[in-house]
C-alpha cells in the first residue's frame, strides 16, 4: 500500500484552512492541523477524524512563533517520518485607515503573514531537502494583493510580499524538487465574513459569477496545486474570486 502524503496546514481550525485540511484528508493525505486557538484545533481534529480514519493530528499555537514551527515539524517527523505538503494559511487582517495606521498593527500583520510564512517554509524546505523526495508548498494570499481595497494597505502589502516570496523561491527550491505556489481567494463565506449580515448579498452583487466563494471552492483549487496533477506548476498565483479582479467593483461605492 502506498504511504500517504503528509501535510501541515496552518490556520485550519475553521474557514478556508479547515476546508483545505478536509480536502487533503479526502485525497488520503495525513494532516497535521494547526490553529492558534486550542479549542478550534481540538474541535476540527475531532470532526475530521471521521474522514481521515485517524490520519490527523492537532497542534495548536501561533504558527509564526519559531517554537511552534519547530513543534509542527517535529510532530510530523516523529509521528510519520516525512513531510510532503505544507499550506501556510494562517494570517491576520487588521483594518485601518493608512494615515492613522499604528506601528503595532503593521508589525503584527507583517509578523504573522510574512514572517510566519517565510520561516515555516524554511523549516519544511530543509526537511524536504534532506528527504530528497521533493514536495509541494502552498501560500494563502488574497485578491487584495492584486487590487486596491480600502483600509487594507498593510494586509495587502503582506499578501503581495508572500506571492513574491513564492516566485523568488523557485530559484532555490525547484532544483530540490520542491514546488511552491500561492492561492489568492476573493470574497469567501467563512465564519468571520458571515458575521456581517450584508456580506453575502453585497458580494453576490459584486462578483461576476453571482456569488462569493465557499471555503470548499478555495480548497478544490488548493488541492489541485498541491497535487501531482500540478507537477509542472511552480512560482504561480491562482486567483479564485469568481471574476472580481477582472472588474474590481468596490463594496464601498
Amino acid at each position: 500500500m502506498k504511504n500517504p502524503k503528509v501535510a501541515i496546514v496552518t490556520g485550519a481550525g475553521q474557514g478556508i484552512g479547515l476546508a483545505i485540511a478536509r480536502k487533503l484528508l479526502e485525497t488520503d493525505s495525513y494532516v497535521i492541523l494547526n490553529d492558534l486557538e486550542k479549542s478550534l484545533t481540538e474541535e476540527a481534529v475531532a470532526n475530521l477524524s471521521r474522514i481521515g480514519k485517524g490520519n490527523i493530528l492537532g497542534c495548536s499555537g501561533d504558527s509564526s512563533n519559531p517554537e511552534v514551527i519547530s513543534e509542527l515539524v517535529g510532530l510530523a517527523m516523529k509521528e510519520v517520518g516525512h513531510i510532503d505538503q505544507v499550506v501556510c494559511n494562517a494570517g491576520i487582517t487588521l483594518f485601518g485607515n493608512f494615515l492613522d495606521y499604528s506601528w503595532a498593527d503593521f508589525m503584527e500583520v507583517s509578523r504573522v503573514n510574512q514572517a510566519g510564512t517565510f520561516f515555516l517554509t524554511q523549516a519544511v524546505a530543509r526537511i524536504m531537502k534532506e528527504q530528497e523526495s521533493g514536495g509541494s508548498i502552498l501560500f494563502t494570499s488574497s485578491v487584495t494583493a492584486h487590487q486596491s481595497h480600502e483600509n487594507l494597505a498593510a494586509y495587502a502589502m503582506s499578501k503581495a510580499a508572500i506571492e513574491m516570496l513564492a516566485k523568488n523561491l523557485v530559484l532555490e527550491l525547484a532544483p530540490l524538487g520542491i514546488r511552491i505556489n500561492t492561492i489568492a481567494p476573493g470574497a469567501t463565506l467563512t465564519e468571520r465574513t458571515t458575521s456581517d449580515p450584508d456580506y453575502a448579498s453585497t458580494w453576490s452583487r459584486l462578483t461576476p459569477i453571482g456569488r462569493p466563494a465557499t471555503p470548499e471552492d478555495i480548497a478544490e483549487a488548493a488541492s489541485f496545486l498541491l497535487s501531482d496533477q500540478a507537477r509542472h506548476i511552480t512560482g504561480q498565483t491562482l486567483i479564485v474570486d469568481g471574476g472580481w479582479t477582472a472588474i474590481s467593483p468596490s463594496p464601498y461605492v
